[in-house]
């Protein structure tokens, strides 16, 4: 996809408004692109978690099944009105007739005097929605709306190239208070038990990471470590795709590959560098996250790259397993001398 197609596909998704359990406007738009796409079917579950299929068949018109699928959430720390339940610091904003709480993490002295913008039930910084500055992107929510741009836009990148294969994605809601739609979607049955399931995510920028640098094959998160056949996979398929990615834990949060993991599926992750997470910027001021355009277009790249590839399960491992032994053959004779 070339960058020019990929920019209004991220403006539109991440300028939506969103807050936990309010994701509709995000939801409206990911479904608008995808009723675009004759090769991608969707359905939903009981909580308003989407999931999304490619699938273009082979010769002969046989079946694919899916080797992968991508996720994303579809929510963005923010003010919320809950009614009988206390679930987050409480702010009673001038002229609103109910207070709201903040769901989702950030420090607490980010709360103090907040500005923001009212969409009924929730409100969000009062910040730009979207803006495109010297290679980065400036929004709102960048977490995890550019997640979700993303596989929306691998989606039309397949599409537009005839690819044959098969793919899913994961639109999922209420990440920001605990990865409550993931954990629902995993236990629901309705994601096959042997696909590869890849966390997308924006995650911030700690070294070695670095914005600008690529995308980012993530190893794990705050919480776990992921599948290490799964990600010796990523990392030869964007080899071969010639499309180059640093490799970092990026322990700032948790993601979904977490959930997905403890629920009994392999697991992956895929982000690219964040700045300003959850809207922190330096002393405690609420400003745009930003990440790097060029950063994001690598990451479409990438992903499509992994749902067509024909790369066999393991087969990275194999390889490497098949290196280490030649390697050690090569020096057993010196292993005879005595130390």
């Amino acid at each position: 996809m070339t960058r020019r197609k990929l920019l209004p596909i991220l403006r539109h998704i991440v300028s939506r408004p969103t807050a936990p359990f309010h994701e509709q406007a995000v939801a409206e738009a990911i479904l608008g692109f995808l009723k675009e796409l004759p090769h991608v079917k969707v359905r939903g579950d009981k909580h308003g978690n989407i999931i999304a299929r490619y699938e273009r068949l082979g010769p002969g018109g046989s079946p694919v099944q899916p080797r992968y699928a991508f996720a994303a959430h579809m929510d963005h720390p923010g003010w919320v009105r809950v009614d009988d339940q206390v679930l987050g610091p409480s702010v009673q904003f001038p002229g609103a007739k109910h207070p709201m709480q903040f769901l989702g993490w950030v420090p607490e002295a980010c709360l103090q005097n907040p500005a923001v913008r009212g969409y009924g039930r929730f409100a969000m910084w009062d910040l730009p929605e979207f803006q495109l500055r010297d290679g980065l992107i400036h929004a709102r929510a960048c977490d995890d709306l550019i997640g979700c741009a993303v596989i929306v836009s691998m989606f039309i990148d397949l599409e537009d190239s005839a690819a044959e294969g098969a793919c899913l994605g994961l639109f999922t809601r209420a990440e920001e208070v605990g990865l409550v739609g993931a954990i629902k979607l995993a236990s629901s049955g309705l994601i096959p038990d042997d696909v590869t399931i890849i966390s997308l995510e924006t995650s911030s920028e700690r070294p070695p990471a670095k914005i600008g640098d690529g995308p980012i094959l993530r190893v794990g998160d705050k919480s776990s470590i992921f599948d290490s056949a799964a990600t010796l996979s990523l990392a030869q398929i964007a080899a071969e795709s010639h499309i180059p990615v640093q490799r970092c834990l990026m322990p700032g949060g948790s993601c979904e590959a977490t959930a997905y993991q403890l629920a009994g599926y392999r697991s992956a992750g895929l982000c690219v560098a964040l700045g300003n997470y959850h809207n922190c910027g330096p002393e405690n001021r609420i400003a745009p996250e930003y990440v790097s355009f060029s950063d994001v277009h690598g990451l479409v790249s990438l992903c499509a790259s992994i749902a067509i590839s024909r790369t066999k399960k393991n087969e990275a491992v194999k390889s490497l397993k098949k290196r280490l032994k030649l390697n050690a053959e090569k020096y057993k004779k010196l292993l005879k001398t005595k130390p």
